[in-house]
């Protein structure tokens, strides 16, 4: 198999075989040149990506709930105000293309969910509080 890879500006044409790989070719990666606009159009601006969620502040009294990593939550399994167990599924938070389950520490209730559905969140963020 032949692979082209490209690592910092420089492409490498590689040949696989077995179990050995050998460069068969190494070259200038280039980028190709911008698409002219007419003079008569006008230069549309670009559309701002739309922003994430961001968590809310923490104002339940109770245990937090704290991300283990940096991630986005894809899901959120509990409702305010719902019963939960020890080991329950609480949140699904996505990082590095991965999908990670957060369990309840303890039996308890939800009195807060600080992370919603597609909220970004660092290491130690809450997530959500039981009481």
């Amino acid at each position: 198999m032949k692979y082209k890879v490209t690592l910092n500006g420089r492409t490498y044409e590689v040949e696989v075989e077995a179990g050995k790989a050998m460069l068969v070719d190494e070259y200038e990666a280039y980028a190709p040149a911008p698409a002219v606009a007419p003079a008569a159009a006008a230069p549309a601006a670009p559309a701002a990506p739309a922003a994430a969620p961001a968590a809310a502040a923490v104002t339940a009294a109770g245990e937090t709930v704290a991300a283990p990593m940096p991630g986005t939550v894809l899901r959120v399994e509990v409702t305010q105000g719902a019963a939960v167990k020890e080991g329950q599924l609480l949140v699904v938070l996505e990082a590095m293309k991965m999908e990670n389950e957060i369990l309840a520490p303890k039996d308890g209730t939800v009195a807060q969910i600080v992370a919603p559905k597609g909220s970004t969140v660092e290491t130690g963020s809450p997530l959500i509080v039981l009481a």
